[in-house]
């Protein structure tokens, strides 16, 4: 089956980002075979993109970018959890996914989002990102709203402020990873 990685998308001290991911992991129904692991950018802590050659070439210079593309080339498919700052993605998670260009290519996205809207105008951007990249953004959503009210000091999200479903979201991660495969030989 497939390798997916649940990708947090925000570094900010204090942040409810991982809380998310961890919940979104907990409990997953993950299709059989298959295996998730999260990847934490501020564990990750990539510094401003700082590559000479655009990422589309894949000359990579920097030991930090050549570990980062190993990383995300071992994956088959994303779950991006990212805020929403100022009506876009956190630019912790653009700078990621700007490093890199052949790692991301057919493979599948989701999007997680928190925030007052559930990050949806953030989501719509990374949507954009993610087709430029050639990637499949799927279409099941999962919005935590009003995370500072929903998400708990122990991590735990209060259902009544989730839209979306994680497992359908999962699953749907799953068979386009496993529709691409023959895109990615």
């Amino acid at each position: 089956m497939a390798h997916i990685q649940v990708i947090v998308g925000s570094t900010r001290p204090g942040r409810v980002g991982r809380k998310i991911a961890d919940w979104y992991v907990d409990g997953l129904e993950v299709p059989a075979g298959s295996t998730v692991e999260v990847v934490d950018l501020a564990d990750v802590n990539l510094p401003f993109l700082d590559e000479a050659m655009p990422a589309m070439y894949g000359q990579y210079a920097n030991e930090h970018t050549k570990k980062w593309a190993a990383t995300i080339a071992k994956a088959e498919g994303y779950v991006f959890v990212t805020p929403e700052y100022n009506h876009a993605p956190s630019p912790a998670l653009l700078n990621a996914i700007s490093y890199l260009s052949a790692e991301w290519k057919y493979k599948p996205v989701a999007f997680v989002g928190y925030g007052t809207l559930g990050a949806t105008r953030a989501v719509q951007t990374l949507v954009g990102s993610a087709s430029e990249l050639n990637m499949i953004p799927v279409r099941d959503r999962v919005a935590v709203l009003e995370p500072w009210a929903s998400v708990s000091e122990a991590g735990e999200v209060t259902e009544d402020f989730v839209k979306g479903d994680k497992n359908a979201q999962i699953a749907a991660v799953v068979k386009w990873a496993e529709g691409t495969k023959s895109l990615r030989a």
